[in-house]
C-alpha cells in the first residue's frame, strides 16, 4: 500500500498542531507502508527515513485592487492545484486542514484514490479567521467543505470533534473514526532543563504557555489569571507566528503594565521547549477552542502537571483530578486559582505529573496512532 499525504505544514517549517501531527505520522505510517508527502515548498528539507517528500508552490500574481488579505486563500487554492498536477499513483490521499482538503478531492476525482482527511479544525467554528483573511474566510469555508464532502472516510482527532463534525456537514457517523493525535515519548521526557532558564532568564517558578498567537488560545484569559496566582510566579509565553498584525500589537501593549512575563516570540528549538516543559511548575493551556492539544501530550509526556480548558479534546486527554486540573473557559479567576493550587501544592503537581507520563505510554503514542490509521486504510481498500 501507497498513501500520499497532503498537508501545509512540514519540516521545516511548523507552526501548529496539525504540522507536529503531519510529521510524526507520516514517520511511523513510513514504518509500515510507502509514504509520500506533498507539501509547500519553503527550501531544502530535511531528510525523513522512508518518506518521499514533494514540495510544491503557491503560486499566484498579486491582486491589484481590493483587500490583501483574499490574496493568501487564493495562493492556498493555488497551492492545491500544483499538488495534484503531478500524477498520483498512491491508493489513499490522506489530507490535513482546509489547506490541502480541496486538492484531496480533486486528486480523487482526477486519479481514482482513496480520500481521507483528518480534521484538526474546522472553519466554520474559528470565525475570527475573517480578521485573518477577510472575504478569503469563504474560499476557505468552501474548500473544506467540497474536500470533507468528497471523503471515502474522514478522521477527528476528538470524539468533541466528531461530534462538532457532524454539526458543520452532513457526513454520516459511519464515515468519521476517532483517532486521537500522539506524541513521542523519546523526545519528550523528565530531564533536567535549568540550562534554558539561564537562556531566557526566567525566573521559577513558572507558569508555561506554548502555542500559536492567536485569540483562540485564549492568551488574554491567561494573562489576566496571573493576578490571582502567588507574587513572585512567573508567566513564559511562547508564540508562534502571529495570526494577525493586530493581535501582536494588542499583546504588546497589554505586556506593558507587567513585569511578571517573559514573552519568546520565536518557536523554540526542541532542547529549549523540551527543558521549559520539565521546569515549568504548571503548563496552561487556556483555549476557547481546541480540537485536541498535542501540547498537553507534550507536557504531560515530560511529568508537568496540565492546567486546561474544559473544551474540545482536551477532555480527552487532560484527566481531571489525576493528570492535572480543568476549568471553564473565558474565566481567569478560576484559571488563576487553578493555578495557584498547583504553586502552593508541589507534591500534588508531581502526583499528577507522572499520572500524565502513565497516560501517555497507555494510550497516545505515534506508532499506536499509526496502527489505527493503517486499519483506516486497509478498510478502505
Amino acid at each position: 500500500m501507497k498513501a500520499s499525504v497532503f498537508t501545509w505544514e512540514y519540516p521545516p517549517a511548523i507552526y501548529g498542531g496539525a504540522g507536529v501531527h503531519a510529521k510524526y505520522i507520516t514517520m511511523a505510517l513510513a514504518k509500515r507502508i510507502k509514504v509520500e508527502v506533498r507539501t509547500l515548498d519553503v527550501g531544502a528539507p530535511p531528510e525523513i527515513e522512508g518518506v518521499n517528500i514533494l514540495r510544491y508552490q503557491a503560486t499566484l500574481r498579486g491582486l491589484a485592487t481590493g483587500d490583501p488579505r483574499i490574496l493568501k486563500a487564493l495562493q492556498v487554492l493555488s497551492f492545491n492545484m500544483n499538488m495534484v498536477a503531478d500524477p498520483i499513483d498512491a491508493a489513499i490521499v490522506h489530507t490535513h486542514t482546509w489547506y490541502t482538503n480541496f486538492a484531496g478531492a480533486m486528486a480523487k476525482r482526477i486519479y481514482g484514490a482513496k480520500l481521507v482527511a483528518t480534521v484538526h479544525s474546522l472553519e466554520p467554528l474559528r470565525p475570527w479567521k475573517r480578521e485573518q483573511l477577510g472575504a478569503g474566510y469563504e474560499l476557505s469555508l468552501w474548500m473544506e467543505r467540497e474536500g470533507l464532502l468528497a471523503c471515502d472516510a474522514v478522521i477527528a482527532v476528538s470524539r468533541d470533534m466528531k461530534a462538532d463534525i457532524q454539526k458543520a456537514y452532513p457526513i454520516p457517523a459511519s464515515k468519521v473514526a476517532v483517532i486521537h493525535n500522539g506524541v513521542d515519548p523519546q523526545k519528550y521526557y523528565p530531564r533536567d532543563g535549568v540550562e534554558s532558564l539561564a537562556k531566557f532568564s526566567i525566573r521559577t517558578p513558572f507558569v508555561f504557555f506554548v502555542g500559536r498567537l492567536s485569540r483562540q488560545k485564549g492568551i488574554f484569559d491567561l494573562l489576566h489569571a496571573m493576578d490571582h496566582v502567588p507574587g513572585g510566579t512567573t508567566l513564559v509565553l511562547a508564540t508562534g507566528k502571529p495570526d494577525t498584525p493586530g493581535i501582536e500589537d494588542d499583546l504588546r501593549a497589554a505586556l506593558k503594565a507587567r513585569n511578571d512575563v517573559v514573552w519568546i516570540r520565536d518557536m523554540l528549538e526542541d532542547h529549549d521547549l523540551v527543558n521549559l516543559y520539565n521546569e515549568a511548575a504548571v503548563f496552561a493551556c487556556p483555549s476557547v477552542y481546541e480540537p485536541f492539544g498535542i501540547i498537553n501530550l507534550e507536557a504531560m509526556a515530560c511529568e508537568t502537571p496540565v492546567i486546561a480548558t474544559r473544551v474540545g479534546g482536551i477532555k480527552e486527554v487532560v484527566v481531571d483530578e489525576e493528570t492535572g486540573l480543568l476549568v471553564p473557559p473565558g474565566e481567569p479567576a478560576k484559571l488563576g486559582r487553578a493555578i495557584t493550587r498547583i504553586i502552593e501544592d508541589p507534591a500534588t503537581g508531581e502526583k499528577m505529573g507522572k499520572a500524565g507520563r502513565r497516560l501517555v505510554l497507555e494510550q497516545f503514542t505515534w506508532d499506536q496512532i499509526a496502527a489505527k490509521t493503517l486499519e483506516l486504510y486497509r478498510s478502505l481498500t
